[in-house]
């Protein structure tokens, strides 16, 4: 089979924090067999394809550990869980897996599904019949009454469609964590906590520390990684103490739970593009306004980064997260911005932010030992970008500057196809944002007596 001969004068390989200048990198069967000086390199056989990246920027793929392909690009709740069939989200999630990886976003954890959702993106794709990234893949997120994910009135419930799975006790808990590793996931997700509140305002976990830990330690008995939505002390807490390998947010965490996150080795993914977008982009008349939880979101963030900067100081491995699948974070669009919040908030250099985006991140994937670094004998998944991340790291979120995108040596479409989200992604039923009294309208100039 022929090989992929690379030149490149940059090369950012995330083995460390540093470039390498004049390299050559060679690909074959999917893998690299080369990583070195150009002077150095086996020479081109016939038939070998030969690649001049010119003074293109030479990196590993990005590796987004927080992007949910069930969501649709979501404007609520009701979106992600009530007006679209499972079949449905399966033929959207791998629409959208498209776009993640046209992105420059080649491998991804999804944590929270729907069904089999993404564990049928994940084999498709990995089966060669449809292009995406790799896939971290789970299933239903394992809520508790206080879990974020149970978000709708008890008379309500979570009825099989939705994408979250309600326990009322450690049996069911249990017996959905061995449902989902029989179904082939790769990772389990907990709702560690949602808004429920003491008087006080700390947040409440929605698990005891006792069965934070029985859930964990079956889910690892059974091969598979854990990852958890917790804001708060007490589930960060509770959390590091029960090993998971993967927290998100910890917004509202002490220094305690830092010495916790130390000593379980958990990496930590903030994603903090998620309230970042909430707050930057939404407009007057957009609920999230109206109801103060962009507000919510600005304090959170203030309140958070100053916990965050001393966990990065402590040592704790940070990896990068977008919460794409929401109309605020739509697919494709806002996996890089993770890395620039990093630098802009949490005081990572670029070199920093890159590492966590690829190195740590590959750490949450399915044999991430062959991911998230350009050495022989890894998966040849890398970006070429027009500029150096290093010295502007928004460059990455420049749809232009992304020249290439290499999945195992194969070069990947970057055409996006055009899609109409009246007919893919808002199928909500909500028709007014605002209250139309008499007064109302006429402050707005369009009714008088």
């Amino acid at each position: 089979m022929s090989a992929l001969h690379l030149h490149c004068q940059t090369l950012f390989d995330s083995t460390g924090l540093e470039t390498r200048q004049q390299q050559t990198l060679v690909v074959e069967n999917g893998l690299f067999s080369y990583v070195g000086p150009t002077a150095s390199a086996p020479s081109v056989k016939p038939g070998d394809n030969v690649v001049d990246a010119g003074d293109n920027f030479v990196m590993p793929g990005l590796i987004d550990v927080h992007t949910h392909l069930a969501f649709g690009n979501a404007q609520s709740e009701e979106d992600i869980d009530i007006w679209t069939t499972d079949e449905f989200r399966a033929l959207r999630g791998m629409f959208f897996a498209q776009h993640v990886v046209a992105a420059g976003v080649t491998s991804m954890v999804c944590p929270g599904d729907s069904g089999q959702l993404s564990i049928a993106v994940r084999n498709a794709i990995a089966a060669g019949m449809f292009e995406g990234p790799r896939i971290a893949a789970s299933s239903r997120v394992i809520t508790n009454r206080q879990s974020l994910n149970d978000w709708f009135p008890s008379r309500v419930g979570a009825p099989e469609y939705f994408t979250a799975r309600l326990v009322t006790s450690r049996s069911e808990a249990l017996a959905e964590i061995r449902r989902q590793a029989k179904d082939g996931v790769d990772l389990i997700k907990i709702a560690m906590d949602g808004t429920h509140r003491r008087p006080n305002g700390e947040i409440i976990a929605a698990f005891t520390a006792e069965e934070t830990y029985e859930m964990v330690e079956e889910a690892h008995r059974l091969g598979c990684k854990v990852a958890t939505h917790a804001y708060g002390r007490e589930a960060v807490m509770y959390t590091a103490k029960a090993g998971v390998d993967l927290v998100f947010h910890a917004f509202y965490m002490d220094d305690a739970c830092i010495e916790a996150l130390l000593e379980s080795g958990s990496i930590l993914a903030p994603t903090m593009t998620f309230p970042q977008n909430t707050v930057d982009f939404c407009q007057p008349h957009d609920p999230a306004i109206t109801t103060g939880y962009a507000g919510y979101c600005a304090r959170t963030l203030e309140v958070g980064s100053e916990v965050l900067k001393r966990a990065k100081a402590a040592g704790i491995p940070f990896a990068c997260g977008s919460d794409s699948g929401f109309a605020v974070t739509p697919y494709g669009e806002w996996h890089a911005r993770e890395l620039e919040l990093l630098v802009k908030r949490l005081n990572f250099t670029p070199a920093e932010a890159l590492y966590a985006a690829t190195a740590v991140g590959s750490r949450c994937m399915p044999r991430g030992e062959t991911l998230g670094t350009i050495e022989v004998g890894k998966q040849a998944d890398f970006l070429l970008i027009d500029g150096s991340p290093l010295q502007d790291i928004r460059i990455l979120q420049d749809r232009s500057r992304l020249k290439a995108v290499y999945k195992g040596g194969q070069l990947m479409k970057q055409q996006r196809t055009p899609y109409n989200p009246k007919q893919v992604s808002d199928f909500n039923s909500l028709k007014w944002t605002d209250l139309y009294t008499r007064d109302r309208v006429a402050e707005l100039g369009k009714w008088s007596l």
